[in-house]
This record gives structure tokens, C-alpha cells and sequence, in this order.
């Protein structure tokens, strides 16, 4: 079975793969639609994307690219905890040198915010396509005071140091993925195991309370929505859709016949998928191997 992911290799999202698939041969992507539609169209058998991180919130190029698809759904939701190092060479750790430029993904500098600014204020912070990408790049320019934030995997994998650990701004970070297949959720039954559901739901005219009306389905069911968030659907502006996450803590029928109201109500309901969720307390590959100094 093929795997494909977000790339680079030592990304956090390749670790999800590995969590998911520890057999399996993973294939990197250079992007989220990439990966999704090589899954779309029968290259790989399940794709492993970024959701939601806790402290930077949901992941709009998998939303959006799921948004757009009809034949692909969740098969399980693996959340991992994100904990970032700064790395900087080992010519740099051995002379010593101060860091005079910081760089990583985007998502990754904004999470470690406040570290950057308490301990390297002068420092030039610049965004690249990935954390693996920076460590990469600190590997490959040794004569550069340059310090990449990015995984212990990332660091053992390019043999560069960790010259601070844990950096992230806040202890409990953790990213949800979605472990993708090619085949449509459908509202049989779902296995015991199932811990989550989730939706897109497209309101019907814009008309006042209609929102209020479609939200009371589930409320006077008391069904729980873990979250709720709506993305613009890019047809016309101020038109959007609703990704909402529900709790499978109710019969399924109570939560089919919620969805039946709401297409009642003049609402669009496509189940994305119903799911188990793998929490990773902490990833240990390759930690005895890292380089500390």
C-alpha cells in the first residue's frame, strides 16, 4: 500500500504517516493539493494531511481541497504533539557563534513567537516551505549563523544540532491529520471504534436565522459539536460553507436524522467522514540518536 504525505521527509506530517503506517513506503508531496489529488486519482492509497494545530488553528488547503473533492473521506485522525527545536550546524554550535537569522514554515515561527523575540530579538526571521526544509538548509550552509526550528527527526536526519529544545511558546501544541482514503463516507452504521464525524454543510439563500435553524438540529438532539467554522466557499463573496466536527456519543440514527432536517431546512450535508481518533502522547523514533550539544 503507497502512502503519500505532505513533504518533506522528517516533516511532522511524516511522522503522522510513520504513526499510521509504520510498514508501509511513504511517498512526500511538495503540497496538500498534490497529495490529495494523487489520492484522488489512484496513485497512492491513502494521503496523510495537516487539519487543525492547536495553537495556529485549522489548515485551509486541506479543507478547501477536501471542499472541492467528492469521493474521498477521513479514515482516522491521528493527533500528534509539535515540539520544535531550534537547530543551528555544528560548525556553528563549535565556534559558538551567535544566531544572526532564524528560519522555518511559517506556521512554525508563529508558534515559537515569543521565544524568538525574548532570546533572539535581532535576529532576521524568515518563512520557508517547511520545517524540514530549514533544517535542510542549515545542514547545507555550515558558514552561516543561521538557526533552523524544526523536529528532533528533522535534526538527526540532516546531522545538525539542537542547540535549544521544547522553543514552542506554549507546552501543550498538538496538530490533528487526517488519514484520507478513496472512497465516499456513506451514513450506514459506523464501526464501534468511531469517535468523531465530520461534515461540510452548505446553507441554502441567505435568509435571516437560517444559520440559528440549522445549528438547533443538532442542539435539541443534544448532539455535540467539538467545532464549528466556516470557510468562504469562492463562488460569490460573503457565500460560505460550515466544517463541523460532531461527537459520536449519540445513537447514529438521532445524528442521520439531523442531517435529514437540515436538507429539509434547504442545507446541502456531505459527511466527510466517521472516524477513531489516535492520540500520540510523544513521538519516540530516532530520539536516543539525536545530536545535543
Amino acid at each position: 500500500m503507497k502512502i503519500g504525505y505532505l513533504g518533506p521527509k522528517s516533516s511532522f506530517t511524516h511522522l503522522a504517516a510513520q504513526e499510521a503506517y509504520p510498514e508501509n513506503a511513504c511517498i512526500p508531496y511538495g503540497s496538500i493539493p498534490l497529495c490529495i489529488q494523487a489520492l484522488a486519482n489512484g496513485v497512492i492509497d491513502r494521503a496523510v494531511v495537516p487539519n487543525e494545530n492547536s495553537l495556529e488553528g485549522s489548515v485551509h488547503a486541506t479543507i478547501d481541497t477536501l471542499f472541492r473533492q467528492n469521493q474521498l473521506s477521513i479514515e482516522q485522525e491521528i493527533i500528534l504533539p509539535i515540539n520544535h527545536q531550534l537547530l543551528v550546524s555544528q560548525q556553528t554550535a563549535k565556534d559558538n557563534r551567535p544566531i544572526t537569522k532564524i528560519i522555518s514554515h511559517p506556521q512554525a515561527l508563529a508558534q515559537c513567537a515569543d521565544f524568538i523575540e525574548a532570546r533572539f530579538a535581532g535576529a532576521t526571521v524568515e518563512a520557508v516551505a517547511s520545517t524540514t526544509t530549514a533544517a535542510a538548509y542549515v545542514a547545507k550552509h555550515p558558514e552561516e549563523a543561521v538557526a533552523a526550528i524544526a523536529s528532533k527527526e528533522a535534526a538527526f536526519a540532516y546531522q545538525v544540532t539542537i542547540k535549544e529544545t521544547n522553543i514552542q511558546d506554549v507546552a501543550f501544541n498538538q496538530t490533528r491529520f487526517w488519514v484520507l482514503t478513496k472512497k465516499t463516507a456513506n451514513t450506514e452504521v459506523p464501526e464501534q471504534t468511531a469517535e468523531k464525524a465530520t461534515i461540510f454543510v452548505t446553507l441554502p439563500a441567505n435568509r435571516p436565522g437560517i444559520l440559528h435553524k440549522i445549528l438547533a438540529t443538532f442542539g435539541w438532539r443534544e448532539i455535540d459539536l467539538s467545532k464549528i467554522e466556516s470557510r468562504p466557499s469562492k463562488t460569490t463573496l460573503g457565500e460560505y460553507f460550515f466544517v463541523i466536527d460532531l461527537v459520536m456519543d449519540k445513537p447514529w440514527q438521532l445524528i442521520v436524522n439531523a442531517f435529514e432536517e437540515i436538507q429539509l431546512l434547504g442545507g446541502q450535508v456531505h459527511l466527510l467522514g466517521v472516524y477513531a481518533v489516535n492520540v500520540v502522547e510523544e513521538v519516540t523514533k530516532n530520539d536516543s540518536s539525536q545530536n545535543k550539544n
